[in-house]
């Protein structure tokens, strides 16, 4: 065999190698992206599961959350429906008494017995609303005060000071810190009110 021949064949078993390789390095490139692409479905299927598991969860405390809302708006619902559910339970026991009194009131023989009666219903009474917070106000005697008084007449008194309680016309009330009904009054009048308007009559009667 001739050198060129010789050459000429060394060079095609070089090619083939080389093509080989490339071939063996191609099928590997393949392999690994089939595994790439392998994996990252594996990925992608991952995620979607995880996605559609927490969507679920997602879906269950919305609606854990909705039923939530729902019982707490009909307890608030309840709860201002009946709110004076207990104080009226406490004030039948009053309305009790006061029918035993009304079915014997005949056969009370002295007033002094009956007004005793209804005394005792009246404290056990008032011990209800004390108990509940409401209290009566004590206005004889005290200055007045627009945040408790409402004044509906003036009248002379120097036994007293200007603007003090004279007499309560209705009685006040308040609910722990709050007015509830302002003791309706007779207020001492101003002395110097009551002098001017002396002064006033006495000028307007020599006018005449």
């Amino acid at each position: 065999m001739s050198e060129s021949k010789k050459h000429k064949k060394k060079e095609i078993t070089i090619e083939d190698e080389k093509t080989e390789e490339k071939n063996e390095e191609t099928k590997e490139d393949q392999i690994k992206e089939e595994k790439e692409e392998s994996k990252s479905e594996e990925k992608v299927t991952e995620l979607e599961n995880e996605v559609a598991e927490l969507k679920d969860k997602l879906l269950r405390k919305a609606a854990e959350f909705e039923n939530y809302k729902r019982r707490t708006e009909n307890d608030q619902l309840n709860l201002l429906t009946y709110a004076a559910e207990s104080f009226i339970q406490r004030l039948l026991p009053v309305v009790d008494d006061f029918e035993r009194s009304l079915q014997h009131i005949n056969e009370a023989q002295e007033v002094d017995a009956i007004k005793q009666g209804l005394k005792l219903i009246y404290d056990k009474f008032m011990k209800v609303l004390d108990d509940q917070g409401v209290k009566k106000m004590e206005s004889i005697g005290q200055p007045f005060n627009v945040e408790y008084h409402e004044a509906l007449l003036q009248r002379p008194d120097d036994s007293v000071e200007p603007h003090t309680v004279l007499e309560e016309i209705e009685k006040g009330y308040m609910y722990k810190d709050k007015v509830i009904r302002h003791a309706k009054v007779i207020v001492s009048e101003d002395k110097e009110t009551g002098v001017n308007d002396n002064s006033e009559n006495n000028e307007s009667s020599e006018e005449r």
